[in-house]
Order: structure tokens, then sequence, then C-alpha cells
């Protein structure tokens, strides 16, 4: 895969995990009770399938670094690393509510109930984000893969993130903003990087047709 394919495949993975992370934040929101199975069932899928895209998405970020400057290929590592880290955890968490839905012979909130999701969607998942987001402001930034705003933002996004570590403190009533998993520690959060990524999809897929020709340095914006 040389470059250009490599970030074509990176920007649609990309774009591809925030539009499923954009469709499944609302759902949380349609009901104020315990919402029914099909709700719950329909936004967790979903989010699986984000979380698939995601894993393409971080894989095809490590060979682009890498082929960028081989010199920091640890940096695509690290990232790949960090990534796959929060989409595994984040998979078992989807895993446990799906499963105690099913089980349920009537409508439960798995945001309360399933308590063993608590800081695996909240403080860990928060912590893993943080390292995945720094790694790729770092790789970003010193292999001039895409403009500056783009590493400048994954670092403050990083920082927001972990802001919220400390979350695991604060209860666990959904209905709070800072929470264990509360709605700015884990919906609030699933948007605003369901957006940056889709941001950052966008500008790899364009970087691909405007790609300085082999040999010359990567242009800067």
């Amino acid at each position: 895969m040389n470059e250009t394919d490599a970030r074509r495949l990176t920007g649609l993975a990309g774009i591809a995990t925030a539009a499923a992370l954009i469709v499944e934040v609302p759902l949380y929101f349609i009901y104020s009770g315990p919402p029914p199975d099909s709700n719950v069932l329909a936004r967790l899928l979903i989010g699986i399938l984000a979380l698939a895209f995601l894993i393409v998405f971080v894989t095809a970020f490590r060979e682009l670094v890498k082929r960028a400057n081989p010199a920091y290929e640890w940096v695509g590592t690290m990232a790949f690393a960090a990534g796959l880290v929060y989409a595994t955890i984040t998979l078992v968490s989807s895993g446990l509510e799906a499963g105690a839905v099913i089980a349920t012979d009537h409508p439960i909130d798995p945001t309360i109930t399933v308590d063993g999701t608590y800081i695996l969607y909240g403080s860990i998942g928060r912590l893993m984000l943080a390292l995945f987001l720094t790694a790729v402001g770092y790789g970003i930034s010193r292999t001039n893969l895409l403009p500056r705003w783009t590493g400048r933002s994954a670092f403050v996004l990083a920082g927001v993130n972990l802001a919220f570590v400390p979350s695991l403190f604060f209860g666990n009533t959904p209905a709070h903003f800072y929470a264990a998993n509360g709605w700015g520690t884990t919906a609030l959060m699933g948007a605003i990087l369901s957006y940056w990524i889709l941001a950052l999809g966008i500008s790899l897929y364009r970087s691909a047709t405007r790609r300085a020709p082999a040999g010359s340095p990567a242009p800067r914006h």
C-alpha cells in the first residue's frame, strides 16, 4: 500500500467511525426512563460497528505514520495500541450491557443497572483515549501528515479526556455531568470524539488527492 492509498483508507475508516458514533449518541437521550430493549440493542450494535471501523482507522494510521517517517513508527504503534485497548474495553462494556438487557424480562437502563461498565466507559476509557489522542497529535505534528490544527486539537481533546479520569469518585447518576457514568463523562466525550474523528477523516481523505510528489517535503498548512 502506497502513502496515497494509506491516506484514503485511514480517512474513510475515520469517516465511517464518526458516522456510526454520531448516529449512536442521540439514541441515549430518546427516553427519560428505562428504554425499550430495541433502543439499547440498536445503539449497542451501531457502537460495535463504530469500534470495528475504529480498529481499521488505528491500524491504517500506524501504517501511515511509518510511511511518512520511519523514525516515528513507535508513535504510530503507541496510537494503535492505545486505540485497540480503548476499542476492546468498550466492546466488553457493550457486551455486558447487551447481555443484561437480553437476560432481563423487563426494560432496564443498563447505564445504571450494569455497574461493571461504570469506569470502563468512564475513567478507563477516558485515560486510554487521552493516550491515543496524545500519540496521534504527536505523530501528526512530527511527521507533518496533516495541517497543524489536527495535531493541536488532538492535544486539547486529550487534556479534556484526562480531566474526566477522576469522575469515578463522583457517583453513578447518568443525569449528572461529572459522574462515573455521567452524561459529560460518557455521552458528551463520545460526541466530541466523533466530530473530531470526522474532521480528521475528511482531512486525511482530502490530503490523498493533493499529496506532494514522492521525494518532496509534505505540505504544511
